[in-house]
């Protein structure tokens, strides 16, 4: 009873209702105005009080209307303010919501609407102007790239603040160095960066440019012409050939089917692959946006708080001078001389990882195809806990297959489809030689079977009624190639269409209607042709049936079946099929006892179920059903009902054929890999526009939702009242899968989104279904803003287009359904298996990566600037640089880059023990490679070793102090490389390489630094001593500081294994 949900009050039934007017403005408004996001929230004006009443309220609350609330005792009354006290509190960001919304509405004035004529065939008669036909993914054009580029690189504190102290050497009083010391760090950081995003960005032109230079025949008045898909200009005429992707907007005018029907797939609108009888429409492609990790955003805190060490440091040196003399100079150049606290290098080498990361999975063998189109936030694969994943395409192959046909008494399966077959054959070979030649191939009539029921008919002889019914109820079209391969005039193409079993093919509104049609051909039982009027079937034996078509009632979601009325053109048998789900069928069909049990084992084996019936008519039967439709059709008032009573009465007493199963193939390792994203803590939701019994079938049969697991069906609610109770049902149960509608899903997050995305978020797995494209970009949303955790979305059709780029990281599946997902996701692949590899191996690798990198780049600059603090110290607190030039620049370049970079090429364990063991990746999860703990460690390190460095060399060569500069540089650089040793946890040769060739460059540098080792090189004069550097004396003292500073940090890397080990450890050992 801890929890509640606070009820707004209706203040009254007129206020109920204006509330209901209100909102049915809202939900018609259109995504135009916004108002999508409003309608799901609550409606009341601002004087409205809230109450609060207990979730877990019995159902007696509710049983008046929604009018009675007001009835409930009121927890909480919120009084309006007034006067100042309302000015001070809400009124000013009333105002200034106002005023904002006013410009907008100004800004954003909807332009008026008026006629326009379109000259067909001559688009230069248009007097509108309109925008182009061409697809544009590009971030950037010629003129913004430069400054957007600097926009999005100044944005973070880190590049921006370098930016200042590189401006500030321009003024003398401020310089302590040479200008290039500042500016070529920074301008390298910036080059690269550009580099790596003109790349990205040439690579989307390309992408674009192959979509926008596919050719299309244009008709013109001398013929037909090639025109590239960006030159199609509005009144073009265009002849789209068969299987060629639609490439604007059309008017559907004629095709080379006489009969004038076109099937088209809109796979690139509603992700569904199977053919419809409608007209394309627009495929609108969202620009992509652009990606920022959070691993970034942690590193930009990380820097804020680096700069706050970096101003009280300096304050606290300025302060022990004493604040003598002109002290904000002071200030100002340890500012200076301390700014490598912050490190510049940190962002190209992050964005060179970035790089290579994205490389690695690209050229991944096990994961082929795989593209990186966003190159900023591979890391973000390695922290990831909601997948919001599509079904059609993604989950399934969209491709139906026929697995069960029970007949009541006796099922046959897979391995038992030659019988049905032999039974097939059997049937029409005695059919055909009872008839004698008189009806060759043509059924026999079956009046007396029909009027008696009760007698029991062979098994062979329901067998051919089943198949027989399956083949004529449906809405099928076979489809025949043509000889020359190429489209012409109606009557010529019919001529050269090659009508061999071979070139068939079949087209339908339904992929299950395809699956059942190929199935009958399969057991000898063949669709051959169909129009408007007729349909053509073919035996076993070769003979032709013929069939009329005598009306025809196409599925829809309401009624959820499909029947059609057929005359035996050889007996002049009229019968009535009909085929539907089971909750539809159950009260049509005859008295039966197997059908609901049957339906239930079908769907727990992930079938998709459908039942089939028949009823045969007389002709005067028939005669008088037609005419009562076609009254009914003609009827001006309550025509659907009129209509479907009438066809209501034939729906009476059918005789009960069959039921079939038929089974949405699973694409490859859906179950394995699910399975694994559940063992790394990742929580999948499935988010599909499909019915809740298809997604239901489908969660349990891809092992989405564990057979041991209990799914929780949320009921449909429509009211305020039914979600309250709903949500108290679903706060009952425990450790259970959900499965909820879009339209039951809109009014919960209407009036309870806190509540109900805390209980959906404890789910082990989440089903959403008759999702919209707008409702699953919704999700995404409110997930992020309700847990804070990493988000990644997957789909493959245009519908989920919103999805992706709603989310932290979007994968896009280039396969049936086109490349619109995989154009505007950052992540594309072939296959959904993949993910497991992309995410266990590449995501993990390159977080934990990226983090380490990151954090060894601080440690780089803290080190030194702790040298710098620990030097100025010595020397009275003076603002004097301890190390200038090309030393400071080549050790962030030469002397430590290639070492510290090889750590983007460090494993903690092999790829194949990362997908045997997934549960490494939780630990990802909790952000614990990269957090304030180990970046206090990290800054802890730096500062045992920067003053051991320092406070040794001025110790052990105190006689030797004009040298300090060579000897204490020379231990910093090979503590760096020790600690690049001692960071690795799988050795790589080119890391060895890396190790050496610093090393190289160093040793083989020192001739060429003469004026920059010693102290201050204008006062003191000092240069390089080579017979200083090679005696035994400088090696080991050198040595011995170099192992005071990295030793300890060893035998505590040794013990923690031994006594602490992480999780990798235990595996690796």
């Amino acid at each position: 009873m801890v929890d509640q949900i606070p009820l707004y009050r209706v203040r009254s039934v007129a206020a109920a209702a204006a509330n209901r007017k209100r909102a049915a403005y809202y939900s018609a408004a259109g995504p135009g105005s916004g108002a999508d996001w409003h309608s799901r929230y609550q409606l009341e004006d601002e004087s409205a009080h809230l109450d609060e009443m207990p979730l877990m309220m019995s159902e007696e609350g509710f049983e008046n209307e929604e009018s009675d609330y007001h009835t409930l005792p009121r927890a909480r009354i919120t009084q309006r303010k007034r006067g100042l006290e309302w000015f001070v509190c809400d009124g000013w960001k009333f105002l200034c919501t106002s005023c904002c919304d006013w410009l907008i509405n100004i800004c954003q004035r909807k332009k008026e609407l008026k006629a326009r004529t379109v000259w067909l065939g001559c688009p230069e008669k248009c007097e509108e102007k309109h925008p182009k036909n061409s697809i544009k993914n590009q971030k950037y054009n010629v003129f913004t790239f430069i400054p957007g580029v600097l926009y999005e690189q100044f944005k973070f504190f880190l590049n921006l603040y370098f930016l200042i102290i590189s401006c500030s050497q321009f003024v003398p009083a401020l310089k302590i160095g040479y200008l290039y010391t500042y500016w070529a760090p920074l301008g390298f950081v910036l080059a690269v960066t550009m580099m790596r995003e003109a790349i990205d960005e040439f690579r989307r032109f390309q992408r674009d440019k192959e979509v926008n230079s596919q050719l299309y025949s244009k008709l013109t008045v001398r013929g037909k012409v090639q025109v590239k898909s960006s030159d199609i200009q509005v009144g073009d005429l265009i002849i789209v050939e068969k299987n060629q992707r639609i490439p604007s907007d059309m008017v559907f005018l004629r095709t080379s089917e006489k009969a004038g029907s076109c099937f088209i797939r809109t796979d690139q609108l509603d992700g569904e692959t199977d053919w419809k009888l409608k007209v394309a429409v627009s495929c609108t492609q969202r620009l992509p946006a652009l990606g920022v990790g959070l691993l970034d955003l942690e590193l930009n805190r990380l820097t804020k708080a680096l700069f706050l060490a970096l101003v009280a440091l300096s304050v606290v040196m300025v302060t022990l001078q004493g604040f003598v003399g002109p002290w904000y100079r002071n200030l100002f150049r340890f500012l200076l001389l301390f700014s490598y606290i912050i490190p510049i290098s940190l962002r190209v080498n992050l964005d060179m990882g970035k790089a290579v990361y994205g490389w690695m999975m690209m050229k991944d063998e096990n994961i082929p195809g795989t593209v990186v189109r966003t190159s900023t936030i591979p890391e973000e694969l390695g922290r990831l806990v909601y997948l919001l994943t599509d079904k059609t395409g993604t989950l399934t192959q969209n491709e139906m297959v026929f697995k069960r046909l029970h007949l009541g008494t006796v099922s046959y399966g897979a391995d038992t489809m030659d019988e049905i077959q032999s039974h097939i054959r059997d049937s029409y070979s005695q059919m055909h030689s009872q008839a004698g030649g008189n009806s060759a191939g043509s059924t026999p009539p079956r009046k007396a079977q029909s009027s008696a029921p009760k007698v029991r008919k062979s098994v062979s002889s329901r067998i051919h009624e089943a198949v027989k019914a399956i083949v004529l109820c449906h809405n099928v079209t076979p489809v025949y190639e043509s000889r020359a391969g190429v489209s012409g005039e109606t009557e010529f193409a019919e001529a050269d269409q090659d009508f061999s079993d071979e070139n068939r093919t079949y087209q339908a509104s339904s992929p299950d209607e395809v699956a059942l049609v190929q199935w009958t051909e399969s057991v000898g039982l063949t669709l051959v042709s169909r129009d408007l009027t007729s349909m053509q079937l073919k035996t076993p034996g070769g003979q032709v049936l013929s069939f009329c078509i005598l009306q025809l009632f196409p599925f829809t979601s309401e009624s959820k079946r499909m029947g059609i009325i057929v005359r035996d053109e050889s007996t002049a048998e009229i019968t009535f099929y009909m085929k539907g789900a089971d909750v539809a069928m159950s009260t049509i069909v005859q008295y039966n006892d197997w059908l609901e049990e049957e339906c239930g084992n079908m769907a727990r084996e992930g079938l998709r179920t459908l039942v089939v019936a028949k009823k045969s008519l007389t002709e005067e039967q028939y005669q008088d059903f037609e005419s009562r439709y076609t009254q009914a059709k003609l009827s001006m008032h309550d025509r659907t009902l009129k209509v479907a009573a009438v066809i209501e009465s034939l729906e009476r007493e059918m005789e009960l054929l069959c039921l079939t199963g038929v089974e949405d193939q699973l694409q490859a390792d859906v179950r394995p890999t699910l399975e694994m994203l559940r063992n790394a803590g990742i929580k999948v939701w499935m988010l599909t526009g499909d019915k809740l019994e298809t997604a239901t079938c489908v969660a349990q049969s891809s092992r989405l939702v564990p057979r041991t697991q209990d799914t929780h069906i949320f009921r449909r609610v429509t009211s305020r009242g039914e979600a309250h109770l709903e949500l108290n049902a679903f706060r009952r149960k425990h450790d259970c899968a959900l499965v909820i509608s879009g339209e039951s899903l809109e009014v919960c997050l209407k009036y309870y989104e806190h509540e109900f995305m805390e209980l959906a978020c404890q789910c082990p797995a989440v089903v959403c279904c008759r999702c919209s494209p707008t409702q699953k970009a919704c999700i995404v949303t409110l997930l992020q803003q309700h847990t804070g955790r990493r988000t990644c979305a997957i789909g493959d059709g245009g519908n989920d287009v919103s999805m992706i780029q709603a989310a932290d990281c979007g994968i896009g599946i280039e396969g049936k359904e086109g490349r619109q997902a995989s154009l505007a996701a950052d992540f594309s692949v072939t296959q959904f298996r993949h993910i497991g590899r992309l995410l266990m191996v590449h995501g993990r690798n390159s977080y934990k990566r990226s983090a380490a990198l990151g954090q060894f780049v601080m440690h780089r600059g803290l080190i030194i600037s702790t040298m710098q603090a620990v030097f100025s110290s010595v020397f009275y607190f003076a603002s004097v640089p301890l190390y200038q030039g090309f030393l400071m620049v080549g050790y962030a370049t030469i002397y430590t880059m290639f070492p510290v970079f090889s750590l983007v090429l460090d494993q903690d364990v092999k790829p194949e023990m990362a997908m045997l063991y997934p549960e490494l990746y939780k630990d990802l999860t909790k952000g614990r490679s990269l957090s304030f703990k180990t970046f206090l460690i990290w800054v802890l390190i730096s500062i045992y070793q920067g003053g051991i460095l320092m406070y040794g060399a001025l110790v052990l060569f105190e006689s030797e102090f004009v040298h300090v500069v060579a000897i204490s540089f020379t231990a910093l650089v090979l503590t760096e490389l020790l600690m690049v040793a001692l960071t690795i946890r799988t050795w790589h040769w080119l890391m060895v390489v890396a190790e050496f060739l610093s090393l190289g460059c160093y040793v083989s540098s020192l001739a060429f630094l003469n004026e920059y080792f010693g102290i201050g090189r204008v006062s003191f004069g000092a240069f390089l001593d080579f017979t200083f550097i090679t005696t035994v004396t400088f090696l080991w003292k050198v040595s011995a500081i170099t192992v005071v500073s990295c030793l300890p940090l060893y035998v505590l890397k040794y013990l923690r294994r031994k006594l602490s080990p992480p999780s990798y450890c235990k595996l690796t050992s």
